[in-house]
């Protein structure tokens, strides 16, 4: 059985995230809301187990993980918890970057790290119209996507 990614919030918390989501895109329904976040805390929780890979959202996922960022201190203890800070560095949008072989690859791990993965959301950037930040994560050298364990205490 998968674990569950919405446990990686409290209900009062991932009904926040949600609400930024639905603000973002009102024509959302609260059900696709909570699948767009749900999809974005298992990306994370991914990037967090899994540093050395190079992961990468889609343009869907991203709108959750924008929303999930804008949330400061929830975003700072969810990756405290999972043992690695997932730091985003935004790209233009670009269509001719999107690499379905590195979407896969990303949710491949997802579900390594445990989560089930809804592959209606894991398409290319013109599939499924949302609004975030104009952002789009492909794999170029300089990697988008920058994650810095936690430092140890002594």
């Amino acid at each position: 059985m998968r674990k569950s990614a919405r446990s990686l919030l409290s209900e009062e918390r991932f009904a926040a995230v949600c609400s930024t989501v639905q603000t973002d895109n009102p024509d959302l329904s609260e059900d696709d809301d909570a699948t767009i976040l749900a999809e974005a805390l298992a990306f994370v929780a991914a990037c967090a187990q899994f540093p050395a890979a190079l992961l990468v959202p889609s343009r869907v996922v991203d709108a959750g993980w924008h929303a999930l960022i804008l949330h400061t201190q929830t975003y700072a203890e969810l990756c405290g918890r999972l043992g690695a800070f997932i730091h985003h560095r935004p790209e233009a949008p670009d269509p001719t970057r999107y690499d379905q072989d590195v979407i896969d690859r990303t949710t491949a791990l997802i579900e390594e790290t445990g989560y089930s993965v809804d592959l209606d959301l894991w398409g290319p950037p013109d599939g499924y119209l949302v609004s975030a930040a104009q952002c789009q994560h492909s794999e170029p050298k300089e990697r988008p996507i920058i994650i810095q364990p936690k430092p140890k205490r002594g």
